[in-house]
């Protein structure tokens, strides 16, 4: 099941790892990139394949790695350094196109052959807006493989590279080059069949502002949220996840059809239900928890 929260941990960190896995996040991605000062790489890769392997067992949470870019020098040394440990994925940060994905997955076939591990195991989700060139290419994750999992976008190192002095307006929406690379890559994400996940909200004491925007992402399609503190996951998770009336709605859908095989269109409490509807309840009821 796709993860509703992706909780960043820094890598260097045995304390903050900790706090994580005792966290009801879905997923954890351990960072080996921003969160991590040069001189702790090291460290920080030594960490994080030892708690990889200290948490084994991944029925209840996720473990991914965000590598350094491709671009860095530093991605090689971070993979081999984490996948002998199997991490569930990897995320790549600073992406330019679909054609760093193949790049990646070339690096991880050869470290699982020489891990033992199953080729082609280890998936990747790409944050996907964090260049201005990047807009470019969305498109062309469609043909990224069957490695891709999933898309993300980052509007901070993104306003970074284009100069902006902030990538929100007043009242805390985004300007609209950040929402121009949030809408293209939820287009990217479905275009290539694949998970669409917010970024992250900055500000972990706003749990009224971090609600209101969880619920816009999932009202426009996306399925979770990047997260960077522990406090975030209950109201994602909860945002995230169909309520009772949603679950009761989606199923009468599905019954409706099922009653009526071969239709196009059925009627439930007069109004008329078509394949749109009927897509939407199973991805309502695949999301449940």
């Amino acid at each position: 099941m796709t993860p509703r929260s992706w909780l960043f941990v820094p890598g260097d960190s045995d304390r903050k790892l900790a706090k994580g896995a005792a966290s009801a996040a879905d997923a954890l991605i351990i960072d080996l990139e921003d969160s991590v000062a040069a001189p702790n790489l090291p460290t920080a890769r030594t960490l994080a394949a030892a708690f990889l392997r200290d948490h084994a067992d991944r029925t209840r949470q996720q473990l991914w790695v965000r590598v350094n870019a491709l671009t860095s020098g530093l991605a090689l040394h971070d993979l081999a350094a984490v996948l002998p440990a199997g991490p569930d994925g990897i995320v790549l940060p600073k992406a330019e196109s679909a054609a760093d994905v193949v790049t990646l997955g070339n690096y991880l076939s050869a470290l699982e052959v020489a891990a033992g591990r199953a080729d082609g195991g280890t998936r990747v989700v790409v944050v996907a807006t964090e260049t201005p060139g990047a807009l470019f290419t969305l498109g062309s994750y469609a043909s990224a493989g069957p490695r891709l999992a999933g898309l993300t976008w980052g509007a901070e190192d993104l306003a970074a590279a284009l100069g902006a002095a902030s990538n929100r307006v007043e009242g805390g929406g985004y300007e609209f080059t950040f929402q121009l690379a949030r809408s293209l890559c939820l287009a990217a994400a479905a275009a290539a069949g694949v998970a669409p996940i917010d970024t992250v909200f900055t500000d972990f004491r706003d749990t009224v502002g971090l609600e209101r925007e969880a619920r816009a992402a999932r009202r426009a399609g996306f399925v979770g949220k990047l997260l960077i503190h522990p406090d975030q996951v209950d109201t994602v998770n909860i945002t995230f996840t169909p309520d009772p009336a949603e679950v009761a709605h989606a199923e009468r859908v599905l019954a409706a059809f099922a009653a009526n095989p071969g239709a196009g269109v059925v009627a439930i409490d007069g109004k008329m239900i078509d394949m749109p509807h009927l897509k939407q309840a199973r991805r309502i009821l695949q999301a449940r928890r």
